[in-house]
């Protein structure tokens, strides 16, 4: 396993391990030291708390299995979203405790996602894929305002937004701009999409890939040359890979005059 997803699956177990550890030594305290009446609650208290860890540890042990034979379990897969989104804050917590770069987790986080995705074995028309890129991607010297409707840029080549232009009309699915995660959830809700190519960066797409849980959301992460927010980038062979990926095209040649051509 690549040891950008280790990071994730290890706090995660690691997790597990602590919460596990703290249930267990507060039931053996008080079974030695309380009333029997006391006993018999903090019994089924801590048999409650128990199953609870257990089922998302399980969920854990789910997903490490699925992340490592690059198989989906369809009846598993709403146990391994529900224990990976509820013990992501607490890997998170952890791994800040120990010196990991929250960035680094969430990441970690979002190739896990990607993956699991992938297995899914996702295949839609390009029609029903949206790409979802935010904002910082378009010039700052750009007077023309895209977020409201993207055909307002000019296509002048002096930021990416032009080439997504090209992919949109290449591959013939929907492209919008998003100034944050409010309007992103707005375009959602009207394009209803069935696949997103969403582009952010880490703190974005960690908290859009769970509001929108179960859509399938394939991550890219922006490239920040010139710091945060400010004239990002995206790697476009990412972007149309994993519009291939939903629509089940192969990787593809283009002649002169920009038309697909499958290979």
């Amino acid at each position: 396993m690549p040891s950008q997803k280790r990071i994730y699956i290890a706090l995660l177990g690691i997790t597990v391990a602590i919460l596990g550890a703290v249930v267990f030594l507060a039931w053996y305290l008080f079974l030695n030291n309380g009333s029997l009446f006391n006993q018999i609650v903090l019994v089924l208290m801590g048999s409650l708390i128990l199953m609870g860890l257990g089922v998302v540890g399980f969920g854990v042990v789910v997903l490490v299995i699925t992340l490592w034979s690059h198989k989906s379990f369809p009846s598993l897969q709403n146990l391994i979203y529900t224990a990976t989104n509820l013990l992501f804050p607490v890997a998170l917590q952890l791994g800040k405790m120990v010196g990991i770069d929250a960035d680094k987790i969430k990441s970690s986080f979002i190739a896990v996602n990607n993956q699991l995705v992938d297995n899914r074995d996702i295949q839609v028309v390009a029609s029903q894929v949206m790409i979802l890129a935010p904002h910082c991607l378009q010039n700052a010297d750009c007077p023309h305002k895209i977020t409201i409707d993207v055909n307002n840029c000019r296509r002048c080549g002096k930021c990416p937004i032009d080439d997504l232009h090209d992919i949109k009309e290449r591959y013939g699915v929907h492209f919008v701009v998003a100034t944050g995660g409010t309007l992103a959830r707005r375009f959602v809700k009207e394009i209803r999409p069935r696949a997103v190519v969403a582009i952010a960066c880490e703190r974005d797409l960690t908290s859009g890939v769970q509001d929108v849980n179960p859509l399938p959301v394939i991550g890219v992460l922006n490239i920040r040359p010139q710091g945060p927010c400010y004239n990002t980038r995206v790697n476009l062979d990412q972007v149309e890979d994993a519009i291939r990926q939903f629509t089940n095209r192969r990787r593809s040649v283009f002649t002169n005059n920009q038309q697909l051509t499958e290979t």
